[in-house]
C-alpha cells in the first residue's frame, strides 16, 4: 500500500484499508447508500449498518475489519465514542490517583511500593461487578442497574482495602467513596463539557 494512502486524514475502507471519499450518501434521514472502494470495489465500510454488538464480537474475534471501522471511520468522524472512552479512562485514571492519595494520607500507610501494588492488586479484583456492565448492551436494563452495580464495587473495595491495609471499616469506607465521587464527577464534567 502506498505511503500517499496511508497518510492524511479522512475514511478508509475496511478490506483494503485505502483512502476513500466518502462512506456513505445520505439522501434523506434514514436513507444512505454506502460507497464502494475505488482499490478493491466492495462496500468500503458496511459496518455502519451494523449494530455496535456486531462491531464488538468481530473486535474480540480480531477482525482487521473491524478495527479497521473502529480506529479510522468511527473515531476519526468525531464520534461521541472517542468522548465516552476518554471520560472513562480519564475518570479511571483519577480514580486510581485518589485511591492513592486517600491510602497516603488518610489511612497513613507508609510509602512502600509493594504495599501500593497489593492496595492496587486488590482495587481491581474487587471492581469485578463491572464485568455486570457489559450485560447492559446485550439485554435492556434501566440505567439504576448502573448504580446498583458501582454500589457492589464501592463495596467491594471497601472490604478488599480493608482486607490489605488491615485499617477500619469507615476509614476505607471515606477512601472509596471520594475516590468513586471524585471518578463520576469527572466523568459528568468531561461529558457535560464537550
Amino acid at each position: 500500500m502506498g505511503d500517499a494512502q496511508l497518510e492524511g486524514e479522512g475514511p478508509r475502507c475496511v478490506g483494503c484499508g485505502r483512502r476513500v471519499k466518502t462512506l456513505f450518501v445520505q439522501y434523506s434521514p434514514g436513507n444512505i447508500r454506502l460507497m464502494k472502494c475505488d482499490s478493491c470495489k466492495a462496500v468500503a465500510d458496511p459496518y455502519i449498518e451494523c449494530e455496535f454488538m456486531i462491531i464488538l464480537i468481530d473486535l474480540i474475534l480480531h477482525k482487521t475489519r473491524a478495527y479497521r471501522h473502529l480506529l479510522f471511520n468511527k473515531l476519526s468522524m468525531g464520534s461521541s465514542v472517542d468522548k465516552v472512552v476518554g471520560s472513562a479512562l480519564l475518570g479511571n485514571i483519577i480514580f486510581m490517583i485518589m485511591l492513592l492519595l486517600g491510602v497516603r494520607f488518610i489511612l497513613k500507610l507508609s510509602f512502600n511500593i509493594m504495599r501500593y501494588r497489593e492496595v492496587l492488586f486488590a482495587i481491581m479484583i474487587s471492581s469485578y461487578f463491572k464485568w455486570f456492565l457489559l450485560t447492559m448492551m446485550v439485554w435492556e436494563f434501566p440505567s439504576s442497574v448502573i448504580f446498583i452495580v458501582e454500589m457492589f464495587v464501592l463495596s467491594s473495595n471497601v472490604v478488599a482495602l480493608r482486607v490489605v491495609t488491615q485499617f477500619p471499616k469507615a476509614h476505607c469506607f471515606v477512601v472509596c467513596f471520594v475516590a468513586h465521587a471524585v471518578k463520576y464527577l469527572t466523568e459528568r464534567w468531561i461529558l457535560g463539557t464537550s
